[in-house]
């Protein structure tokens, strides 16, 4: 309910002066994304899943964490702060 996903598959992109096959992860979140310690958990989390599904080492992943606040996210008419 709270979690979007977009693919975008047959992109071009180099990673590390590298064109073979990656990944780059965008994850935001409210509340959630916000500090070192709870990045560095999700991003073990993020990577088991992306390596067992992609089947790419880490090192042809990257993973970016956006913090946002309630009042950044439009739903419903609104804004979250008010839902």
């Amino acid at each position: 309910q709270r979690v979007n996903v977009t693919v975008r598959s047959g992109l071009s992109m180099v990673l590390s002066g590298s064109a073979e096959p990656c990944a780059q992860l965008f994850v935001s979140s409210i509340g959630v994304v916000g500090t070192a310690e709870q990045n560095k958990g999700h991003s073990a989390r993020f990577f088991d899943v992306l390596t067992a599904q992609l089947g790419l080492g880490p090192e042809r992943i990257v993973i970016r964490f956006y913090p946002l606040e309630a009042w950044q996210i439009g739903k419903n008419r609104t804004v979250m702060t008010f839902l």
